[in-house]
């Protein structure tokens, strides 16, 4: 649902003012799609919403510094992200994929195995480097330098996971065809 900019503006004010209707109109606004970010980098629901709780937390805390130059959407967007990030480098090495293709088609036709739901279960079939990477520039739209500082690692190595994790992904829609 698109939120004219006023709204918008008297939202962020509502929960600036620490106003409980506010922010919970906020936090329900934003949730549900939050949430479906935090867990494509997770790829777990409990540390999903672990990590959308903490950033909302944050989000109250730092919303006072919001500028408007984006939007509030794209704001809190970014914050769940590096929340995602942070409880994710808590608990992951960067690993090598192993050359086994995982089966993953489905017993219905090659027709219907290119859905979303397929496609998406392709993406979450990736290692955790090579699939957090993959999200943060193919769907998130973040640069290689961007990706590098948030996980800490060398631009070099962004490259290399994103390109592993379209090789693994071409290799998986190869099975598809007839």
């Amino acid at each position: 649902m698109f939120i004219e900019r006023e709204t918008e503006i008297e939202l962020v004010e509502g929960c600036v003012g620490n106003h409980r209707k506010a922010q919970k109109q906020l936090y329900y606004k934003y949730c549900n799609a939050m949430f479906t970010v935090a867990y494509r980098i997770l790829k777990n629901e409990d540390d999903a919403n672990d990590a959308l709780q903490d950033a909302f937390i944050q989000i109250f805390k730092d919303i006072k510094s919001f500028r408007g130059e984006a939007t509030i959407g794209a704001w809190i967007k970014t914050i769940v992200i590096r929340s995602a990030l942070k409880k994710f480098k808590k608990n992951i090495f960067y690993e090598e994929i192993d050359d086994r293709i995982i089966n993953t088609a489905d017993s219905d036709s090659q027709i219907n195995a290119l859905s979303g739901e397929y496609i998406e279960k392709m993406i979450m079939s990736l290692s955790k480097g090579y699939r957090t990477v993959f999200l943060l520039i193919e769907v998130e739209g973040y640069t290689h330098k961007e990706v590098a500082e948030m996980l800490n690692i060398s631009e070099g190595t962004s490259k290399s996971q994103l390109f592993y994790a379209k090789k693994h992904l071409r290799t998986l829609l190869k099975h598809l065809e007839y």
